[in-house]
C-alpha cells in the first residue's frame, strides 16, 4: 500500500509539470493508485465525470509516467471512488466496506435495480465510449444524444448502463416520469391494449414520459402493430424533448424485419457498442461485485475467476458460487476454494445443466417465454412455471436462493424460498399435479431437448 502511494506521488509529480495548474488541481489532485498487479494499474478517481476526462484527454500522459516509473508496459483502469473505497489493498485483498461509510441511495423505480449505478461500474476501453455517452445523457436527458442506442453481445453491461441512466435521472428529479421496460413487455402492453380496446390509456402512459428505456429492442422484429405504436410514441417523445434509450444485440442497420422509418429513428441519435470486457475489466468487475456482497476477495482470486468467462453475468454467478462454497467451509475465500469451484467436474449433476438450460426448458414446457418468467408480472399463468424453475435451479444446480433470485429477474431470496417449498409440497403430496410430475421426471431423467 505504501509502495503504491509513493509511486503515485512520483507519477503525479511528473504529470503536474506537463499539464496546466487548473487541470492538475481539478482532475489529478484527488486520484490515487489503488493497485498495481499483473501490468494493470487501477486508479481511484473522485467521479465518473473525471474518469471521462482522464480517459479521453490524459490516458497517454498517465500511462507514459507509470511505464517510466515501473519500467514496464502497463494498462490503466479507472474506478469510481465509491467502488475504490472497498477495493483497498492490504496484502492485495478487498476489505469489507465500513458500515458507517456514506452510501448513495436510489429510490425505487419499477424494474430498475438500485445497485445499477454509474458509481458501481468499472470503466475500460471496451465500454468507455458507451459509459461516457450514458453519463452525458443522464446529465442532460433529451438534449444531447436522442435516442441513445447501445448494442453489444449478452453480458457486457448494456442493462447496467441503461438502468444507471434511469437511476441517475431519478435521483436528480424524483418527479420525472421514467419507464424501463423490455421489448417483450412493451409488446404485451400493446397487445393487451388492442385486445381490451383501451389503446388511449396505453398511449397516455408511454407518450407522457420524461425518459423511456427499452431493452432488447431487436425482439420487435416482425411485429407490425408494435412497430407502428413505437414509431408514433418515438416521435411524440422526441417532439417534447423526452429522452429515449434503446439496447440491442446488434446495430440498427442489422435488425431485420423492422420498418425502415423506425430503423431511421433508431439511427438518428448516437449509436455506440460495448465490446466483451477484457481480462482487466473482468477482474475489476469481480472486485466491485465482491463489495456488493460484502466479502473479501483477493486480487489473485479475482483473476482466477476472470479467466473463466467473458460474460459479466456468468462471472457474477461464479462469484456467488465461490461465496457459497466459502461459507460452507472456512468462511474465507481462498484460491483453493476458487479453483475448486472453477474445476467442477462437468459430469456432476450440479453442472450437467446450465441455468439457462433449466429456464429455457421450463418455458418450453409451459409454452411461455424466458422474458415472461423473469419479468415483474405476477399473472397466474406465470406463477407455477416460475416456482418450478426456482425448485429445479435449487435442487439440480444447488444454487443459493440469492443466485436464483438474480437469475429470475432480481427477486428476493424469501420469494425464491417460498417457491421452492411450494413445489416440494406438491411433489410430496398424495396427488401431485401432472405438470409438476411431468417436468420433474423430465429433468430427473436428464432429458433436455
Amino acid at each position: 500500500m505504501q509502495e503504491n502511494k509513493k509511486l503515485w506521488e512520483k507519477v503525479l509529480g511528473e504529470i503536474e509539470v506537463e499539464v496546466s495548474k487548473a487541470n492538475f488541481l481539478t482532475l489529478f489532485k484527488r486520484t490515487f493508485l489503488l493497485s498495481l498487479e499483473g501490468g494493470v494499474a487501477t486508479v481511484g478517481v473522485p467521479s465518473s465525470m473525471i474518469i471521462d476526462l482522464l480517459q479521453r484527454r490524459f490516458y497517454d500522459v498517465i500511462k507514459k509516467s507509470v511505464d517510466k516509473n515501473i519500467g514496464k508496459d502497463t494498462k490503466i483502469i479507472f474506478v469510481p471512488k465509491t467502488a475504490a473505497e472497498v477495493i483497498t489493498t492490504t496484502d492485495n485483498s478487498v476489505s469489507l466496506f465500513s458500515e458507517n461509510s456514506p452510501k448513495k441511495t436510489v429510490g425505487h423505480l419499477p424494474r430498475v435495480r438500485p445497485d445499477y449505478t454509474f458509481e458501481n461500474m468499472a470503466v475500460s476501453s471496451s465500454n468507455q465510449l458507451a459509459y461516457v455517452s450514458a453519463t452525458t445523457v443522464a446529465k442532460n436527458p433529451g438534449k444531447t444524444y436522442n435516442p441513445l442506442f447501445i448494442y453489444g453481445p449478452v453480458g457486457v453491461g448494456k442493462t447496467h448502463l441503461m438502468q444507471s441512466i434511469a437511476n441517475e435521472v431519478y435521483v436528480k428529479n424524483p418527479d420525472a416520469k421514467i419507464a424501463y421496460t423490455t421489448s417483450e413487455e412493451f409488446t404485451n402492453e400493446v397487445v393487451e391494449a388492442i385486445r381490451t380496446n383501451n389503446t388511449s390509456n396505453m398511449k397516455k402512459k408511454f407518450r407522457g414520459l420524461s425518459l423511456l428505456v427499452i431493452d432488447d429492442i431487436q425482439f420487435i422484429a416482425g411485429k407490425e402493430k408494435v412497430q407502428e405504436e413505437l414509431f408514433h410514441t418515438f416521435n411524440a417523445l422526441v417532439d417534447q424533448d423526452a429522452q429515449i434509450v434503446l439496447s440491442s444485440d446488434r446495430p440498427p442497420s442489422e435488425i431485420k424485419k423492422v420498418e425502415a422509418r423506425l430503423i431511421s429513428r433508431f439511427s438518428g441519435g448516437l449509436t455506440v457498442d460495448i465490446e466483451s470486457p477484457d481480462f482487466e475489466l473482468r477482474t475489476a468487475i469481480l472486485l466491485i461485485k465482491a463489495r456488493k456482497y460484502r466479502v473479501s476477495l483477493s486480487m489473485e482470486s479475482a483473476k482466477l475467476i476472470a479467466q473463466k468467462s467473458q460474460d459479466a453475468r456468468e462471472l457474477e454467478g461464479l462469484l456467488l458460487r465461490t461465496i457459497t462454497q466459502a461459507q460452507n467451509s472456512s468462511g474465507e475465500i481462498t484460491e483453493d476454494i476458487v479453483a475448486s469451484v472453477l474445476s467442477l467436474d462437468k459430469k456432476e449433476d450440479r453442472s450437467f445443466f446450465h441455468p439457462d438450460d433449466i429456464i429455457n426448458n421450463v418455458c418450453l414446457f409451459y409454452n411461455i417465454k424466458p422474458t415472461q418468467i423473469k419479468s415483474a408480472k405476477r399473472n397466474a399463468f406465470l406463477v407455477r412455471p416460475r416456482q418450478v424453475a426456482m425448485f429445479l435451479l435449487k435442487t439440480k444446480l444447488k444454487l443459493t436462493y440469492v443466485e436464483i433470485g438474480h437469475l429470475l429477474g432480481g427477486r428476493d431470496h424469501t420469494t425464491v424460498m417460498h417457491g421452492v417449498e411450494k413445489v416440494e409440497e406438491m411433489l410430496s403430496g398424495s396427488e401431485t399435479p401432472e405438470d409438476i410430475l411431468g417436468i420433474y421426471q423430465k429433468f430427473s431423467g436428464k432429458i433436455v431437448d
